[in-house]
């Protein structure tokens, strides 16, 4: 059975008592999962005998499954097996919330689907998290890479000519918390209705939604939105610097009052009485000529001297990090934005490391780590027991391989 690393609160999660039964793999039905399990719903993660894939996956997909599998239980059934699809049908009946993210049709052949299991409890809520929704391109195979490259974000993202994902999996983890987002809708529809409904999100759709901005901005400018790097930026001072011993830094001044405070900061009286500079728009036209000025005065700072003026007058400024320094960061540490959890898989089972939580507090307390990513099938018996099955019976199923 999954166990809890740290102590559970006195209060009532906002989702306590709720259960959700996940059919779901790779990021985007597993963050929908954790959504619901971070608030407290008994999230039930149902694998295949061998394990969700992402288990086992290397490189850049070797955190997914510990990222997104927290506060879950874990179930092993053979849904190919006759019986293990029975007793698939059995656990999802006795849910509140059934989650989804397999190919169109998929679930029909087992008796998982909306349909199927709402015939037997109408109050079901059924949330499918798919590449597209119900259209032409509906039976495509889709990754967040390939709706990131058909679907703009690509294109924004890269250099011209050089179109680039996007650095984490934005598509896949937005995608699984509309997903989350419907689900608590229609659970408030169902407390007013008594009924249940399904729920849809697309890979597609969530990238388009990201893009909508630049749609729009076309619609209001008559020019196409340019590559992020080539962009024509809405304020003048707002990039990343190369200083001196070739640390960068991100610095910005957004308003003309900040703008005015930024030159008080660095002695720039000469570019702040200059009439080419006077407002942000001003200097959003002129900056082919501005920024190689403040580039050449700026490149004798060090990256922590600059961070010190710019935080000691309130303006607006970034250290340039990569995500394993993260771990260090003062405020994540002194905030407890970072949990503690033990790794279900790998060369590192059996380990502590810290986990990120939501960004958000409920009642002035973050959403903790209750159950750590379970180890494949800890909690089959038990689950089991709860809808009915004794030893022996659990015993069969496990000889025939229908449950692991």
């Amino acid at each position: 059975m999954s166990q809890p690393t740290e102590a559970v609160t006195s209060r009532t999660l906002p989702l306590a008592g709720l259960r959700v039964v996940e059919f779901t793999h790779m990021v985007m039905g597993p963050t929908c999962g954790m959504v619901l399990a971070d608030m407290g719903a008994e999230v039930i993660k149902v694998e295949p005998l061998e394990g969700d894939r992402t288990r086992h996956l290397l490189g850049a997909g070797a955190g997914f499954f510990p990222m997104f599998n927290r506060n879950k239980k874990s179930i092993a059934i053979n849904l190919h097996q006759p019986a293990g699809a029975a007793v698939a049908r059995k656990l999802a009946l006795s849910a509140d919330v059934v989650l989804e993210n397999f190919k169109p049709d998929t679930m029909a052949k087992y008796g998982l689907d909306y349909a199927s299991l709402s015939a037997h409890n109408p109050r079901l809520i059924y949330v499918s998290h798919k590449g597209f929704l119900p259209g032409p391109y509906e039976h495509r195979t889709a990754l967040d890479e390939v709706v990131q490259m058909m679907g703009g974000l690509a294109y924004m993202t890269g250099r011209p000519g050089d179109p680039l994902r996007a650095g984490t999996s934005v598509n896949d983890i937005m995608g699984g918390m509309f997903g989350a987002i419907g689900a608590l809708g229609a659970l408030i529809q169902r407390g007013i209705t008594g009924r249940g409904q399904e729920v849809q999100s697309a890979l597609f759709e969530n990238n388009v939604f990201l893009v909508g901005q630049h749609m729009l901005q076309y619609v209001m400018t008559g020019q196409p939105a340019a590559p992020m790097p080539a962009r024509i930026s809405p304020w003048a001072v707002y990039d990343v610097f190369t200083v001196k011993d070739g640390e960068q830094i991100f610095i910005s001044a957004v308003s003309d009052a900040q703008w005015a405070t930024f030159c008080d900061v660095f002695g720039f009286t000469d570019l702040k009485a200059d009439p080419r500079y006077a407002s942000n728009n001003d200097r959003v036209r002129e900056r082919p000529t501005l920024m190689p000025l403040l580039r050449a005065r700026l490149c004798g700072y060090s990256a922590a001297e600059i961070a010190t003026l710019m935080e000691s007058n309130k303006l607006p400024y970034a250290p340039i990090r990569k995500p394993e320094e993260l771990f260090d960061d003062e405020h994540l540490l002194a905030t407890g934005g970072l949990a503690d959890m033990t790794l279900p898989d790998g060369p590192h089972a059996g380990q502590v490391s810290k986990a990120t939580l939501f960004p958000f507090t409920m009642d002035g307390q973050r959403l903790g780590v209750r159950l750590s990513p379970p180890v494949l099938g800890a909690d089959t018996d038990e689950l089991l027991g709860a809808l009915g099955f004794d030893a022996g019976q659990v015993q069969t199923l496990r000889g025939a391989g229908a449950v692991g």
